[in-house]
């Protein structure tokens, strides 16, 4: 069972530096307002969806302790992070407001996981 959670953990990663890295290459066009939402950046936020969902399935299934509420504020964040990349996604012009609030989101929820214990 170990393997597969670590599976799992390493997906949920690359979904990650999908989505925060498509925001990070992207910073200079932010500036001058011609920044989009990638595909790449969709599909990290779904990686890091379906990797999540299946990392709690994992470790309760594995009789691991869960925190419930740490992932539920995790969801949440996520959930907005993918509502605001999948309504925009096929705009040419993301507001630079907009743009940067799904990089802090996801900036957030990175130290939300690594720093909430």
């Amino acid at each position: 069972m170990d393997v597969l959670i670590n599976v799992f953990v390493a997906l949920h990663v690359i979904g990650i530096a999908s989505l925060l890295g498509g925001f990070l290459t992207q910073m200079k066009a932010m500036g001058a307002g011609t920044a989009r939402f990638t595909p790449a950046m969709l599909h990290g936020a779904l990686t890091m969806l379906v990797t999540g969902v299946a990392l709690v399935g994992l470790n309760q299934a594995d009789d691991q302790p869960v925190d419930n509420v740490k992932i539920a504020v995790k969801l949440a964040v996520l959930v907005v992070v993918l509502g605001l990349v999948y309504v925009k996604r096929d705009e040419e012009r993301v507001d630079k407001a907009l743009f940067g609030a799904v990089g802090a989101l996801t900036t957030a929820n990175v130290f939300i996981a690594t720093l909430w214990t």
